[in-house]
């Protein structure tokens, strides 16, 4: 670590007016990180989409010629919100720098969302414009709202695909001047309050997310080329998280500008076709959500392909089963389990656990970032409790979100007086720094990297004429780690059943909020002294009776 940020490295370190450290000789915005980097990697290829091919110097010319056009045919200004709602593609990745360098700030929606969560979103920001792909156009228009909204057929290649933008524009005119302290990107968050709420970033608080990363990298890099063995492939990673999350925003996208990776997108998570593009495209990095990793060493196909390229299988936005790290380092013998641990409120920097240090602490989400990142654990008064006690994980850097839009209570609540950002999240440190979860505090449900407030899954169900009761609350499951399940009391209705229940919430709430069991009460739910349900009772209760299927 210090030969990559020490006084002679390649990254050098200071502090801001805050004294929190950041990298002082690379860009704070970025339309800086992408103009610097595009020109460093500018033959190299950055964008694998089917048989398209996009080195980042053709990026970088895209995007501006995009942001001319969003400036003169949309009349985008510094400031100015514009919503992204796609699935992966280039035009996805395009539209994203097009939208920093107009100095606008990108919104990005969850692309899985229905009308509900849409309107949600779309009334909280309000965006200048819509940039949309067909499908989530025609989502946003049943939501029954009415965005300047322009669609692109991001199935066709990238000039074609941003065409309806560009033809509107004549590209003339200055781009603004951006500074680290503007706004850049408001990504969306469900806590346990129910309807997600907008984290904004400042341009300094998403680089520096991104050279957190960078740093972990190059910091590995140095390991092994000391070691006289290095990389025997040029680094490419795998998009098969969806990049409007953190983590495929962030340590993917951002991350791969950085460090020169070219990216092989993934339209839709495919176990099977994962395979085969690792094979084709000598993929070197993966990273997903645990249960991705998982399918691919049960794939019956894996042993049909040459995955001898991949060096590295990271995991974030779940617990990886203990269990798993061993199976992994069994199935990919040339490539070496990580785990990370962020937040969206901290651009995903938190801690890292990778190669031997993860298989000597497997049930650890490793040690802080440093030097950029610090965490701590809180106790009463947020006092900082000492090694091996218990309380709410903490994390603090320039990376941190600057508030939640328009929102003054949930971001008073969010930060402690001295700057940490509350996690909702129990675990201790060891001697070492390595942090270790061991329950949550926020009543949220993590289903595969996706978080679901228990709230919201409750305000929809109670929007059924025959509940009279509900109760959501997570269960275990092996593949996803965890996923919602409901207990419901019918006064009225005693067909009222799961079929049913889950008809109702069809386009009401996204597929993964909805309920994997239901179990319908013909009596009231049970009650604490408070008059609240007892959800503890209830979650041991069914959780006892899944135990023989798990």
């Amino acid at each position: 670590m210090g030969v990559v940020t020490g006084p002679e490295g390649r990254i050098r370190v200071g502090h801001d007016a805050e004294g929190l450290a950041v990298v002082t000789n690379l860009p704070a915005t970025l339309p800086g990180l992408f103009d610097a980097f595009c020109a460093l990697h500018a033959e190299t290829v950055a964008v694998i989409a089917g048989d398209e091919r996009l080195t980042f110097a053709q990026l970088n010319a895209e995007a501006t010629r995009l942001a001319h056009a969003l400036a003169s045919g949309f009349g985008i200004h510094k400031g100015d919100r514009v919503a992204i709602a796609m699935r992966n593609a280039p035009g996805w990745i395009v539209s994203y720098m097009a939208v920093l360098k107009a100095g606008a700030v990108a919104v990005l929606i969850n692309g899985w969302w229905q009308a509900d969560e849409l309107r949600h979103a779309l009334e909280l920001t309000e965006p200048k414009l819509v940039i949309a792909d067909a499908p989530r156009a025609q989502r946003i228009e049943a939501a029954g709202l009415d965005p300047q909204t322009v669609t692109l057929p991001i199935e066709r290649p990238l000039r074609e695909a941003l065409a309806p933008i560009l033809d509107e524009g004549n590209g003339d005119g200055a781009l603004p001047q951006v500074k680290p302290e503007d706004d850049a990107t408001i990504l969306f968050t469900s806590g346990s309050t129910g309807k997600a709420k907008g984290a904004v970033s400042t341009h300094r608080a998403v680089t520096t997310g991104t050279y957190a990363y960078a740093i972990g990298l190059a910091t590995l890099l140095g390991i092994l080329e000391s070691e006289g063995r290095p990389p025997a492939n040029p680094p490419r990673t795998m998009v098969a998280v969806p990049l409007f999350h953190v983590t495929g925003e962030v340590p993917v996208m951002l991350n791969s500008f950085v460090v020169g990776r070219g990216m092989v997108l993934l339209y839709r998570w495919d176990a099977g076709e994962a395979l085969r593009l690792i094979e084709k495209e000598t993929v070197t990095y993966f990273v997903g959500v645990p249960t991705m990793s998982l399918e691919l060493m049960e794939h019956p196909d894996r042993d049909r392909y040459d995955l001898s390229s991949l060096t590295d299988i990271a995991a974030g936005g779940a617990a990886r089963p203990v269990s798993h790290v061993k199976r992994l380092q069994n199935a990919f013998e040339g490539a070496q389990p990580a785990l990370g641990y962020g937040l969206t409120e901290t651009n995903a920097v938190g801690c890292s656990n990778f190669w031997s240090n993860y298989a000597d602490k497997p049930a650890s989400t490793g040690r802080a970032q440093a030097p950029l990142v610090e965490v701590a654990i809180l106790g009463e008064g947020d006092s900082h409790l000492p090694p091996g006690e218990r309380g709410e994980i903490a994390i603090r850097s320039a990376a941190n979100i600057s508030c939640y839009w328009r929102d003054p209570e949930a971001t008073k609540a969010l930060f402690t007086a001295d700057g940490y950002v509350r996690s909702g999240d129990i675990g201790y440190l060891d001697e070492e720094g390595y942090l270790f979860i061991v329950d949550r505090k926020k009543d949220i449900i993590i289903r595969g990297g996706e978080n679901i407030s228990c709230n919201e899954v409750e305000a929809a169900l109670y929007a059924h004429p025959a509940v009279s009761e509900a109760c959501v609350f997570g269960v275990a499951c092996e593949r996803l780690g965890e996923v919602p399940a409901a207990a419901i009391y019918s006064e009225n209705d005693r067909a009222l059943d799961k079929p049913a229940l889950l008809a109702f919430l069809e386009g009401r709430l996204a597929q993964f909020k909805h309920p994997a069991h239901v179990w319908v009460h013909d009596e009231p739910l049970p009650k604490l002294g408070t008059g609240k349900i007892d959800k503890v009772k209830l979650r041991e209760r069914y959780r006892d009776a899944l135990e023989p299927s798990a």
